[in-house]
């Protein structure tokens, strides 16, 4: 039996059918990341995605981070930032839902804002908004000066 061999880890990522969609402001972050949550649960569970985008601010692609319960989603930046050096990602956009159609960011979102603000600029990648859909609107941390 060998015990002095590690693991080796291999990651992977594809780029299928090239997006040529171009985030200009926070209404496009919406619009994409409204796409991709779940019609049916958006006022029923919270979610948590990240948008990952090049130096032109086209999308590279999109990744749900976490689903969870009625009132808040654990989000590990490890994960976001994991993708985003994957995909060689210049910035992101992150977005959740608020269930409760409230879009006043809690202490906490701020909380993880910052964490993922953080650890993005040490990477030199950097987030560009952070966004609260409800199923009918959505609220923009960088609109609204809390990034």
């Amino acid at each position: 039996m060998k015990f002095n061999i590690v693991n080796e880890i291999k990651l992977s990522y594809s780029r299928k059918g090239n997006s040529d969609k171009v985030i200009s402001n926070s209404y496009d972050a919406a619009e994409v990341f409204r796409q991709h949550f779940d019609s049916d649960e958006i006022d029923y569970r919270e979610s948590f995605f990240a948008l990952y985008l090049n130096q032109s601010s086209k999308v590279l692609g999109i990744r749900k981070i976490s689903e969870s319960g009625i009132s808040s989603t654990i989000v590990d930046v490890r994960i976001i930032m994991q993708t985003a050096l994957l995909c060689n990602a210049s910035s992101i956009i992150v977005a959740h839902n608020h269930p409760s159609g409230n879009l006043k960011p809690s202490n906490e979102d701020l909380k993880i804002t910052k964490n993922i603000k953080n650890a993005s600029e040490f990477l030199n990648i950097k987030l560009l908004d952070h966004c609260i859909l409800t199923s009918t609107d959505y609220l923009s941390f960088a609109d609204n000066g809390y990034l």
